[in-house]
């Protein structure tokens, strides 16, 4: 990698001591050491990410996905086409706006992320250590999440199709929901005779779901 070239030799020792490697050799040995066991980390992130992912799809299927503008009911096999929102050109701008800003954003780890699985896997913690090399931004560390990496105003707390979220639990909740600017998502721990309930009263007042989910009909359901 270009970054270890431009470092020290006792930059690079330093680094190879904290991930348990041989700190002796040349530069050029020392590099070679680091990028080997870089590629290394990084394949098994790869794969804990991908197997991750493939559970969550596995539990629990929400359908947060803006590219495909039609579904299908799985318990019916009727065709449903998603509800669009109402929204004007300057927020229209924003989410634009915002998306092509996500692209660009690089992606926060927490320190020591490719040392410990369970820190691969826990999301972004501000370091505090006094001697930490992510609080003093080491051009070999991950950045760190700043103000200057937040989004367009205009657009916070939309989701990416353009609705404002509304998280409901029963289907009473649904009267005063604006399906021209509001879709619903409904809590994780609502059960199947509610969900139920929620989604037909969300078809007919045309209200979007953003985490529709089949439900298996069993026993009185």
């Amino acid at each position: 990698m270009s970054d270890y070239g431009n470092m020290t030799v006792a930059q690079l020792k330093e680094l190879l001591k904290e991930l348990g490697l041989a700190s002796s050799g040349k530069k050029a040995d020392l590099i070679a050491r680091l990028e080997a066991a870089t590629e290394e980390v990084q394949e098994e992130v790869d794969e804990e990410v991908d197997e991750e992912v493939d559970e969550e799809v596995d539990e629990d299927f929400d359908d947060d996905f803006d590219d495909f503008d039609e579904e299908w009911d799985d318990e019916e096999q009727v065709h449903r086409a998603k509800q669009k929102p109402e929204l004007d050109d300057s927020t229209k701008e924003a989410l634009s706006l915002r998306s092509s800003q996500s692209r660009k954003q690089p992606k926060f780890r927490r320190q020591e992320w490719y040392r410990y699985k369970r820190l691969s896997r826990s999301g972004w913690r501000k370091p505090k250590g006094y001697q930490s090399k992510q609080r003093l931004n080491m051009k070999y560390r991950t950045p760190m999440a700043r103000v200057g990496y937040g989004k367009v105003r205009a657009a916070k707390d939309l989701h990416p199709s353009g609705f404002i979220e509304v998280l409901v639990h029963n289907s009473s909740s649904l009267n005063e929901i604006d399906p021209k600017t509001h879709a619903i998502r409904i809590g994780k721990r609502v059960g199947n005779r509610k969900r139920l309930a929620i989604h037909i009263k969300a078809d007919e007042l045309g209200i979007r779901i953003l985490n529709r989910r089949s439900i298996e009909k069993r026993g009185d359901l």
